[in-house]
């Protein structure tokens, strides 16, 4: 499965402080906000993905990224020369996913449980259909939200309800079969210019092969594009950091785990970093693996 990692968008809710740089390399705590959607592609075990952004940010995010080689992955770019709705995204990856199954992930998006990967695992054994993730929010008026029945099916989708229909917002994060650009070739803009995620998501709904994995209470899902959302993300990370003594979304920490590197090809990675309070997390990984590495 190959992955698409979407840090488009103007960041016009964060303006003006996305007038002269990417939202998606805006610190988050202790490292830029597209580390953590990233982080999420790399716990799904993809390796392969490609980084779609605007004219003026790609070049920052690729020196940022670079070829991802130093994580054990593949990383190539592609720009959005206009926003028209995170369904093109599709279309501008059209070559990259030709025949492939693939997992889009919107740049501002943050997940973290100690369980996401037995659910993004779930989500990629399927051979067939979309999988999208239902999180249980308190305003569902202000999300794209998804209607469940008993069976855990879904029945609908709409997009911010005015009335009440379900407290599952869909994340921005999404699993499609080999069919997914053939029905983005078909989509059709909204009345706002857009082609949206939600039609291309009710085209599988409609031959009933849309699935929903509901994400419990012990998962956090947070939106990094606003003021208030980026400032209770930092929060978030800082704090289970501080208690735990363990990272979010530390890139190298991640490939060493899931074998993307070995531990001498992170020992050698480590030499060209600066001295920071990260390489030195990282180093203690080196040093004492026993304490950091998940047994597998």
């Amino acid at each position: 499965m190959r992955g698409i990692l979407l840090a488009g968008g103007s960041g016009t809710r964060l303006y003006p402080t996305t007038r002269s740089v990417s939202k998606q390399l805006l610190p988050v705590y202790d490292k830029p906000a597209v580390y953590y959607p990233l982080s999420t592609l790399m716990l799904a075990g993809i390796r392969d993905v490609l980084v779609i952004s605007t004219e003026r940010d790609t070049p920052l995010i690729r020196d940022l990224l670079g070829d991802g080689s130093q994580w054990g992955m593949k990383l190539s770019y592609k720009v959005q020369k206009k926003p028209e709705g995170i369904a093109q995204a599709f279309l501008i990856a059209d070559d990259f996913i030709v025949n492939q199954k693939c997992c889009l992930i919107l740049g501002d998006n943050l997940f973290y449980a100690d369980s996401i990967e037995t659910t993004l695992r779930k989500c990629m054994a399927r051979e067939d259909g979309a999988t999208i993730l239902g999180y249980r929010v308190n305003q569902p008026e202000q999300f794209g939200v998804v209607e469940i029945d008993r069976d855990d099916r879904v029945v609908r989708l709409e997009e911010k309800p005015k009335t009440f229909i379900s407290p599952w917002a869909v994340t921005g994060l999404y699993f499609y079969d080999r069919t997914v650009l053939e029905k983005a070739q078909r989509l059709k803009p909204s009345a706002r210019g857009e082609l949206e995620i939600t039609d291309l998501n009710r085209m599988y709904l409609e031959e009933g092969k849309l699935n929903v994995e509901k994400l419990g209470r012990g998962v956090a899902w947070l939106d990094m594009g606003t003021p208030e959302s980026l400032l209770s993300s930092s929060i978030f990370v800082e704090t289970i950091e501080r208690r735990q003594g363990l990272r979010i979304a530390c890139l190298e920490e991640i490939a060493l785990n899931k074998g993307f590197v070995t531990l001498n090809e992170l020992k050698k990675t480590l030499e060209s970093y600066p001295t920071s309070a990260y390489k030195a997390y990282l180093e203690r990984i080196v040093n004492n693996p026993d304490m950091y590495l998940i047994q597998r």
